[in-house]
């Protein structure tokens, strides 16, 4: 499994309507393949309530930047969300924990 990892810097003050998006675009990841399971959480320090990061698990890398990101739904999704954004976020993938605790 791999974990993708995005900070999301939304323009303020559409912090509603990307949440509103994202809820409608939500679908369109969960159904790919080797999707496993998705994230969204809000900065709660202060000055920071534009911010937020998204985990999605993979099952593999290609999965995400290959099967989704190759897909009709991307186009979909990329349409309902990239506006949101400034700057645009950087996109990491992650292996399997090296540590826990």
């Amino acid at each position: 499994m791999i974990l993708e990892s995005a900070l999301l810097d939304v323009r303020p003050g559409l912090e509603e309507d990307f949440l509103a998006a994202f809820t409608e675009a939500r679908p369109l990841i969960a159904v790919q393949r080797g999707f496993r399971s998705l994230e969204l959480r809000r900065c709660l320090d202060e000055g920071r309530g534009s911010r937020f990061l998204l985990q999605v698990a993979w099952d593999t890398l290609a999965d995400h930047t290959e099967g989704f990101r190759g897909s009709a739904e991307y186009q979909q999704w990329r349409e309902l969300l990239h506006h949101f954004y400034e700057p645009f976020p950087e996109v990491e993938h992650y292996g399997e924990p090296l540590l826990r605790a």
